[in-house]
């Protein structure tokens, strides 16, 4: 049951809202993850890593809620709660504890990968049911990539692990 009219046929709605759902999940675990790195993080790269952490931030909670807002405009009710995160991210994991400012880097190009492949997955399945979070997914998966790239390129000729 839904309380909100979709614009959308059910079958486009389900595909959207399914698309939208998952992605929710995996924007707001990346930027649980991201806090995680930002408060633990050290190395003599602290400072440059720790700002970059918080524009992951920034940038995963704004599409966040602007995917949960897509979603309940389709008459989609978006669940970000922390059970629903913890049962269906496809965010890897992060240690807990301190964490170096190389293997932190590591861990951010290796979640943006997974985040980034799951979201041009949905591009794919979301264009014939809905270009409008078609191409809200488009959007997003360009900041991803920038923010990949920027993580990709911190860590470039350090002696830090391969990712």
């Amino acid at each position: 049951m839904t309380v909100i009219t979709s614009p959308l046929p059910d079958k486009e709605r389900r595909i959207a809202g399914s698309a939208l759902q998952a992605t929710l999940i995996d924007l707001l675990d990346l930027s649980l993850v991201a806090k995680q790195a930002h408060w633990n993080l050290y190395g003599p790269r602290f400072r440059s890593v720790h700002q970059q952490l918080d524009e992951v931030v920034t940038t995963a909670r704004d599409y966040a809620d602007t995917v949960a807002e897509r979603a309940a405009a389709l008459g989609v009710s978006p669940d970000g709660r922390a059970a629903t995160i913890a049962a269906t991210s496809g965010v890897p994991g992060f240690p807990a504890g301190w964490t170096k400012d190389t293997d932190t880097v590591g861990a951010l190009v290796r979640a943006f990968s997974a985040v980034i492949g799951r979201v041009r997955e949905r591009v794919e399945e979301t264009g014939p049911a809905d270009a409008v979070t078609q191409d809200l997914l488009i959007g997003l998966t360009a900041d991803l990539e920038k923010q990949s790239w920027m993580f990709q390129a911190e860590n470039a000729g350090t002696s830090g692990p391969e990712v």
